[in-house]
């Protein structure tokens, strides 16, 4: 596994493109990220988490504009996505007619629109990505199995998994060590929040109600 810097996120673009998984620093936590497109790529993040199937990553966008291009997005939505991203929240969304859902991410899709070193890698990759946290998930998790808040936490993940990581970008350590705040938006309801993480419920409030009062069910 390479150790990259984040003046080096172009390699870990080329990484990317080429198919491989490439663990990267969030406020939260290492995050491992490959192309969404890529169902080979995917399936690797699935194998290397021991993660069902049946529990979708994260689809990670560059802009609130791409967003509007592939979901539905009601208006709290969009009031979501113009107050608190970029950022650690996150919106589970429904796709748009026509539009081809992809199966890693499910339908409907968590998507987050992320700041910081995961951010521009998002954007030079220049396409949607799929993330989850460096780490085995539930039920194979074991009480000693922690997200990754390290470079060396990610390769010490690396070799007890026997992960495929291509590469890390050493961001340091993270310092929030907490999932994101998740708010489902379906098309014809308010957005009501499902877990509160990182962002506080009262920021959710706020960027939905600027006026003040309560909205959130």
């Amino acid at each position: 596994m390479n150790v990259l810097t984040p003046t080096q996120l172009p390699d870990a673009v080329r990484l990317l493109a080429a198919g491989q998984m490439v663990a990267v620093p969030s406020p939260r936590w290492y995050m491992l990220c490959a192309r969404a497109a890529d169902p080979a790529a995917t399936s690797a993040v699935f194998r290397a988490k021991q993660r069902p199937t049946a529990k979708p990553l994260l689809l990670l966008l560059e802009s609130p504009a791409t967003a509007e291009t592939l979901f539905n997005l009601s208006g709290d939505a969009r009031m979501l996505a113009r107050g608190l991203w970029p950022g650690d929240l996150a919106l589970r969304l429904p796709w748009k007619p026509g539009a081809e859902p992809i199966t890693a991410v499910g339908s409907p899709a968590l998507v987050g629109c992320p700041d910081g070193t995961l951010g521009q890698l998002v954007a030079l990759a220049g396409e949607p990505l799929a993330a989850a946290v460096c780490s085995i998930s539930t039920p194979a998790a074991g009480d000693a199995d922690h997200p990754a808040l390290t470079a060396a936490q990610v390769a010490a993940f690396q070799r007890t998994t026997e992960a495929r990581i291509a590469a890390v970008i050493d961001g340091g350590i993270c310092p929030h060590g907490r999932h994101m705040t998740i708010v489902d938006c379906a098309a014809d309801a308010a957005a009501r929040l499902e877990r509160e993480g990182t962002v506080h419920a009262r920021a959710v409030e706020a960027a939905l109600t600027p006026t003040g009062g309560p909205h959130v069910g």
